[in-house]
């Protein structure tokens, strides 16, 4: 089974929720019928407007939504993209190896249901000074224990992007799915988890110090989103 990500945009008369409808009740239907393994849809809707100030955008126009789409296989891609094409203004695609060091089991997600909180979506490019071996260790090998340690995630996926799959597809090396308490879309103290500006403080700069080893914030596209799972992932 594979893993396939659809960053898609929508059409500009569109509205945020309306283009979340659009996804959940026509689209995510549509896909289902299709015959996809598990589908989850994370959307930039009125729900989490007041995480505007997390926003950060480096690729221009900002996506709309993701599409997380579970396949048997790749190579049978043909159906799920062209029905996807069919519903946005804008879609790329990317296959990605998944990682999940913190699964999401103080709020587990409901099929057809908005997932508790924020989910945070943020696309990374890696730095050239980094080869992939050494990106990936400081990442992977040390930086997520601390980013968990540190911040009031309760879900944490990475997706390094094996490859793109679309024609013009942004040039990202992976893709981070985090799941926050409905409070840390506005207080930094819920965000890192913290009571005291002292903690607050401690935190943020240790999350700091840990990025720039394998991050370029002037190359990186945060986006909250509101998370719902349209189906749970199936074998067969």
């Amino acid at each position: 089974m594979e893993k396939i990500l659809y960053p898609v945009w929508k059409a500009p008369t569109l509205g945020g929720d309306e283009f979340r409808d659009l996804l959940l009740q026509q689209l995510g239907p549509e896909l289902i019928a299709a015959g996809v393994r598990g589908l989850r849809v994370s959307v930039a809707d009125s729900e989490v407007e007041p995480a505007a100030g997390l926003r950060q955008a480096n690729c221009r126009p900002v996506m709309d939504a993701m599409l997380s789409v579970w396949l048997d296989s790749s190579v049978f891609r043909a159906t799920v993209e062209a029905l996807i094409e069919a519903r946005v203004a804008r879609m790329v695609g990317y296959l990605v190896t998944e990682s999940e060091p913190l699964v999401n089991t103080e709020h587990p997600p409901v099929a057809g249901e908005r997932t508790y909180g924020m989910a945070q979506v943020v696309f990374l490019q890696r730095p050239r000074r980094l080869s992939e071996q050494q990106w990936l260790e400081i990442w992977h090998g040390s930086h997520s224990q601390l980013a968990i340690d540190t911040q009031s995630t309760f879900g944490y996926r990475q997706n390094v992007i094996v490859r793109p799959m679309t024609y013009a597809a942004p040039p990202f090396d992976a893709i981070i799915e985090e799941n926050f308490p409905p409070e840390a879309m506005t207080s930094q103290h819920a965000f890192y988890g913290v009571d005291s500006d002292e903690e607050l403080q401690v935190n943020l700069q240790a999350m700091i110090d840990s990025c720039v080893r394998f991050i370029d914030f002037d190359k990186i596209d945060v986006i909250p989103t509101s998370e719902y799972l349209l189906k749970a992932i199936t074998a067969t």
